[in-house]
């Protein structure tokens, strides 16, 4: 279990990777976010994309679920108080292979909350390519290391 104090500030570390298919592109999208670039072959072929791409809000869900299974999951999170700076940068498209980066940009400890810190994360979606699909600067609270 990872707490407050055992994320310093410069730390990088990856999770992933998360291989996107075209089946879960489609049905996300048909549910959460059904623009034809999404959810239609022939739409999306005639479109600025050249083909179907996935719904920002499905990279922004991959990227939670990588950050869930490979990273809160294993620390004392107490939650959020919410994101800055969300950009999607490239189109994310049926095959491509996603990871994330995760740096530590700030740690506060909680001036009215003792038991609990603050940390500024900035988060990167990085595709097989290397290319940073996503980016977003996440804010997270954590339990503070307890008294031995």
């Amino acid at each position: 279990m990872r707490y407050f104090e055992d994320f310093p500030v410069g730390e990088i570390m990856e999770r992933g990777p998360y291989v996107v298919t075209r089946e879960e592109i489609i049905a996300f999208a048909r549910q959460f976010d059904p623009q034809p670039f999404h959810i239609d072959e022939d739409a999306a072929g005639k479109s600025i994309y050249g083909g179907i791409i996935a719904s920002g809000w499905h990279t922004a869900a991959i990227c939670h679920k990588l950050l869930v299974e490979g990273f809160l999951g294993q620390a004392a999170s107490m939650g959020s108080p919410g994101l800055d700076e969300l950009r999607w940068k490239k189109p994310v498209r049926p095959g491509d292979s996603l990871r994330i980066r995760i740096e530590t940009l700030e740690a506060r400890p909680s001036a009215s909350k003792p038991d609990r810190g603050a940390l500024k994360l900035r988060l990167e979606v990085v595709n097989q390519n290397g290319e940073v699909v996503m980016t977003e600067v996440a804010n997270a609270l954590f339990a503070r290391r307890p008294a031995p």
